[in-house]
């Protein structure tokens, strides 16, 4: 990608809007069972561009999404790392995500990433709190929702790809703050 716009950034990470020109990387992440294993599928070339599509939705609408996370000192995408808002329980509510290609998997990026997107809502959105919807077979995502601050705060069950998957409720609040 030619000057790249990178509109957020951590100590080690800078953070892009994902466009089509991203495809490899999220390929990379997508199709490896290894990485998905918490969505119980891999996606397919079609899945990958309509995740495109819906990130650029994300921007337009919420201004937020997933966003493609690159190192600072080589410029390679480890991952995508951002903020959406979701669905739950009759509430829209905003949402950490995380995700990296399992090559950069236990270097400290997810959770540096998900702490500066929660610095983020609540420095620059202003929102009082956050969630992160992670699976109860995912202690790695687990960990790093601890690790940035994060509560659980109960279970639910989203059903996803024609699945019923339980999920852990993580939540920050930071009421009185903002």
């Amino acid at each position: 990608m030619n000057n790249p716009v990178y509109i957020y950034e951590s100590e080690r990470l800078k953070f892009r809007r994902i466009g089509i020109e991203d495809y490899d990387d999220l390929a990379e992440m997508l199709t490896d069972p290894e990485v998905m294993y918490a969505w119980e599928h891999t996606f397919t070339r079609e899945q990958i561009m309509e995740w495109i599509d819906r990130q650029l939705e994300y921007y337009h609408r919420d201004g937020v999404g997933y966003f493609a996370a690159a190192s600072k000192d080589t410029g390679e995408i480890v991952g995508q790392i951002g903020l959406h808002y979701s669905d739950f329980q009759g509430n829209r509510v905003l949402e950490v995500c995380y995700m990296l290609k399992k090559r950069f998997w236990n270097q400290g990026y997810a959770l540096e990433g998900a702490k500066a997107w929660l610095d983020y809502a609540k420095e620059q959105l202003g929102v009082n709190e956050a969630y992160a919807f992670v699976r109860t077979s995912n202690p790695s995502s687990m960990r790093v929702a601890e690790k940035a601050g994060m509560h659980r705060a109960g279970t639910f069950v989203k059903h996803y790809n024609g699945m019923d998957m339980e999920h852990f409720i993580y939540l920050v609040r930071w009421e009185g703050e903002c």
